[in-house]
C-alpha cells in the first residue's frame, strides 16, 4: 500500500541515480541525514535535492517534507528503502531522508535528476559560496571605525 506522503512514483533509473548521488555527495559534498536535519536545511534554503524513503513508519515523520520542498521549490525524489538510503549515506541504520546541500562531485548527477524530474518541481537558482569566497568577502568589507570611548559622567 502506498504511503499518503508519496506524491509520485519514481522510476528505477532515477532511484539508482539518487542513491549514487547521495553516496558521492557523502564523500565530496555536504549532506544532511534525517528528517529533522532535512527540515532545517529546507527552511534555511541550503537544500539542492531531498531524497525521501517510502517505507518510513510512522508516516508523520516525513509527511511534511514534500510540502516544504514544493513551497521552497526544491526538487525531491522518493526511494523505496530507508535501509538502502542509510547505507548510501554511510550509516549502519536506515535513514528517512537525506538532503544534499552541496553535491561536490555529485553535482552533475543531481543536475541530471532535477532535469529528469522536469515539470514536477523547478529548482531555484542558488549560488553556494565556497569558504574561500566567504573569506574574501569579509576582507573586502569596509573596516569599521573605532569606537569612541564613553565619556565619564560628571557629577
Amino acid at each position: 500500500m502506498a504511503k499518503s506522503y508519496v506524491k509520485f512514483e519514481t522510476p528505477k533509473e532515477l532511484v539508482d541515480k539518487a542513491y549514487e548521488a547521495v553516496q558521492v555527495a557523502k564523500d565530496t559534498g555536504r549532506i544532511r541525514k534525517g528528517s529533522n536535519e532535512s527540515t532545517k536545511a529546507l527552511e534555511k534554503g541550503s537544500a539542492a535535492l531531498v531524497v525521501i524513503a517510502e517505507d518510513v513508519e510512522p508516516e508523520e515523520v516525513v509527511m511534511h517534507i514534500p510540502m516544504i520542498c514544493e513551497e521552497r521549490r526544491v526538487p525531491f525524489v522518493y526511494v523505496p528503502s530507508k535501509k538502502e538510503l542509510g547505507k548510501a549515506a554511510g550509516l549502519q541504520v536506515g535513514c528517512s531522508t537525506i538532503t544534499i546541500e552541496t553535491g561536490g562531485n555529485a553535482g552533475e548527477i543531481v543536475a541530471e535528476i532535477v532535469k529528469k524530474l522536469g515539470g514536477k518541481v523547478q529548482k531555484t537558482e542558488q549560488k553556494e559560496a565556497t569558504v574561500e569566497e566567504k573569506v574574501e568577502a569579509k576582507k573586502e568589507k569596509k573596516p569599521r571605525a573605532p569606537r569612541k570611548p564613553k565619556e565619564e559622567k560628571k557629577e
